[in-house]
């Protein structure tokens, strides 16, 4: 190997006319490691060999690097192809760009790079010459697939989504804060309302403090009357009265109450947003797959599903699909040695924290998937955790063929004989 491979050459130092006649008329790769700034490319022709790699500075350079390859095309022939690791966002720029000059974009796996590393030169290191190398390499040799942009549709709803999202979570920051606040000053008042409650917010937002609770009592059960309505039983207002005046919590500062004041409101603000960004990401989902997929798991988590992952009925099989999740399994074998199963957890863990949800609601509102959970923990041990992400692998597959036009039935992912044997007849019990 010659000396210093992978050293790469600023793109305004490049020399075209050298490259061009390197590459004339031939097909050729350009591996690109994509960061936040410093980019490198490696250009390999049709044998493999690396002709140049070139590094810029993204955004700045990235029109100078996408007018060199388009010299190529033009005054050498060069038939080329891009591939590049699915880095986040980091790489969509680029990509964009790299189509616009009609260059072919293709996605390689950050777990084959990661693999192919020391296999690629015998030594265990990792630099950013190297592995647009390694991109370019893997390429070549058919690790790759087409990375075709998003539509309008699917960023438009990841966009809701994740509107939404972010609002979920200042809305859970803030409940943490309030918790923390309320045990200090009224730590009777989270074991009598919820501290997300539309009523709690507002008794806050209005009085403050328990103690101006409690001295304008009659306001604050008018209040209560008109917020929770049926809901709230006149018992729970008493008690909540009745904890304001004979509360053991410190008595706030007036700054103190202004600011569990503002907190309360700028959660009853956010819990309107959240619910507002919520009714859009369903709105959305009027279409195929969404119809289908929304009456077994919901529209957010159907919506979730498709705008990150993809439509089911785009994989080949199941089994992709769960992989695609980062359901699949990862056997830890060695000689009589044998480790628990995991999954991958590759992919969206927010695809994983919506699936999981609804799995929790499949187990309770379903018979059949209650009794196999049941079963499954105690098999396991006690361990609830890997019964609920099986669940999950088992609903999942299900989703599959569901998006493909299938009816959602328990009764096709679980050994319904072997399930409820011993019993006289257990389609007695899934009518329970």
């Amino acid at each position: 190997m010659k000396k210093r491979p992978y050293r790469a050459t600023a793109v305004n130092d490049i020399d075209e006319q050298a490259l061009i006649n390197a590459l004339a008329n031939q097909e050729a790769t350009v591996g690109i490691d994509v960061a936040k700034e410093d980019f490198v490319a490696a250009l390999k022709n049709a044998e493999g060999v690396v002709v140049k790699t070139i590094k810029w500075k993204h955004p700045a350079q990235s029109r100078t690097f996408i007018g060199l390859l388009s010299k190529l095309k033009q005054k050498a022939a060069v038939k080329l192809q891009a591939a590049l690791e699915p880095t986040g966002t980091y790489g969509l720029a680029l990509q964009h760009l790299l189509l616009s000059a009609e260059v072919p974009v293709f996605q390689v796996s950050p777990k084959h790079v990661h693999d192919m590393m020391e296999i690629y030169d015998g030594v265990p290191s990792s630099h950013d010459g190297k592995s647009a190398a390694v991109i370019a390499t893997l390429h070549q040799d058919s690790k790759s697939h087409r990375w075709i942009p998003h539509s309008d549709q699917r960023r438009e709803l990841r966009a809701r989504i994740k509107q939404m999202d972010l609002q979920r979570e200042h809305f859970q920051r803030m409940v943490n804060q309030l918790e923390a606040l309320l045990a200090m000053y009224w730590p009777e008042l989270p074991h009598l309302l919820d501290l997300d409650s539309v009523t709690l917010l507002a008794l806050l937002a209005k009085f403050g403090s328990p103690q101006e609770v409690a001295r304008q009592a009659v306001e604050a059960e008018d209040l209560m009357r008109r917020k929770g309505r049926s809901l709230l039983k006149a018992e729970k207002k008493a008690s909540v009265l009745e904890s304001a005046r004979t509360t053991t919590g410190v008595v706030p500062l007036e700054v103190e109450v202004e600011a569990l004041k503002w907190l309360a409101v700028e959660m009853q603000r956010t819990a309107s947003m959240l619910k507002e960004a919520r009714e859009t990401v369903e709105a959305l989902c009027k279409d195929e797959p969404f119809e289908q997929l929304s009456e077994v798991v919901g529209k957010v988590t159907s919506a979730v599903l498709v705008a990150v992952v993809g439509d089911p009925r785009d994989f080949p099989s199941a089994s992709h699909f769960v992989k695609a999740i980062g359901l699949n399994l990862r056997i830890n074998q060695s000689g009589k040695k044998k480790g628990q199963l995991t999954i991958t957890k590759r992919g969206s863990g927010t695809v994983r924290q919506y699936l999981f949800l609804a799995a929790l609601r499949w187990v309770q509102r379903d018979t059949v998937a209650k009794a196999w959970y049941e079963k499954k923990v105690v098999r396991d041990g006690g361990l609830k955790m890997k019964a609920v992400v099986a669940l999950m692998r088992k609903l999942a597959k299900a989703l599959f063929w569901v998006a493909r036009g299938e009816a959602f039935d328990s009764e096709k992912l679980f050994n319904t004989k072997r399930l409820f044997k011993g019993q006289q007849c257990w389609t007695a019990t899934l009518a329970k």
